[in-house]
């Protein structure tokens, strides 16, 4: 379907908006109907602006959006103009990330003064999104996050609040932020072990703190093992722990695990072992990366898993 039509309809749209605007602020505008105006020429910007939409001109119908989330705000209709920013923002997205994060906040700052937390949380959420995947900044997005979950945790939405957390430890880890990833990991597991529904869950974020640990240093790793099995003894039967450390049932299986392997420096027992936790339970790029870091620090060591 051919849209350029609507792109000349949305300019035309655009030219008759911004008349109004120079009309209400004229003195006999503003005596005869000046805020009548410009609520007109907020409905023009708005409808221009899905017009650039359909015509695909995402630049155009983010700066239509925006255009009306100004006028928005000269009305006081706060709820509007942080609406229209967020429009602004979307659109953006297509076409000029930096540009989308600015609307985003703009609309952020209004639900924060209005009270809409949980809002503004879900807003703080997809401007990380774009420092993840579109401007590649990796510590931005991880500050997002963070606000995110502080905002969802004043609201005491604690599962969305976690799923933030556990996305700013992930981000933590991989920058080498060991101590950070480890302490949301035990608070998140801590959290989630002694719910029905999600104790299943605490198993793999106490895994990964342990894995952290181990990065760091062999003994904090057996430490923080131990602490983990005591806090939540379904840990210890657990997949995860015993590719950690041998069971005591298990001192005849021929296998090392990982602590054993890399105490005695033994680089093909920690692969062995790696590799047969991957034949049932796949690893995904996060856990290659923390167990690849771990084997580094066997002397020796080629670096590799396979």
């Amino acid at each position: 379907m051919d849209n350029s039509g609507k792109e000349k309809e949305a300019i035309q749209l655009m030219a008759e908006a911004d008349k109004k605007v120079k009309s209400s602020g004229s003195f006999l505008g503003g005596m005869f109907g000046g805020n009548h105006k410009i609520e007109e020429a907020c409905e023009m910007y708005a409808r221009a602006a899905n017009m650039f939409k359909m015509a695909k001109n995402w630049s155009a119908a983010g700066s239509a959006f925006c255009q009306a989330a100004r006028l928005h705000m000269q009305l006081q209709s706060k709820h509007d103009a942080a609406t229209s920013f967020v429009d602004a923002g979307n659109a953006y997205k297509k076409a000029d990330p930096q540009e989308a994060i600015n609307c985003l906040n703009a609309a952020i700052d209004i639900y924060t003064d209005m009270g809409r937390f949980t809002i503004a949380a879900k807003h703080h959420i997809t401007i990380a999104e774009v420092y993840e995947s579109e401007l590649v900044d990796i510590e931005k997005a991880i500050a997002h996050y963070e606000q995110a979950a502080d905002y969802y945790k004043g609201e005491e939405s604690n599962s969305s609040a976690n799923k933030c957390l556990l996305k700013v430890a992930s981000y933590s880890a991989q920058l080498e932020q060991y101590q950070k990833a480890i302490e949301i990991y035990e608070q998140v597991g801590s959290n989630t072990m002694d719910n029905p529904l999600l104790k299943y869950s605490a198993k793999e974020y106490l895994f990964k703190a342990s894995l952290c640990h181990f990065i760091v240093d062999e003994l904090n790793a057996k430490l923080a093992v131990e602490k983990y099995e005591e806090m939540f003894p379904a840990f210890s039967d657990s997949r995860e722990c015993k590719l950690l450390k041998p069971q005591p049932d298990l001192h005849l299986c021929s296998s090392q695990k990982l602590l054993e392997a890399h105490e005695e420096q033994n680089s093909e027992a920690f692969t062995e072992a790696v590799k047969e936790f991957d034949s049932i339970s796949r690893l995904d790029q996060w856990l290659t990366t923390m167990l690849l870091r771990i084997k580094k620090t066997i002397q020796g060591d080629a670096g590799d898993l396979k």
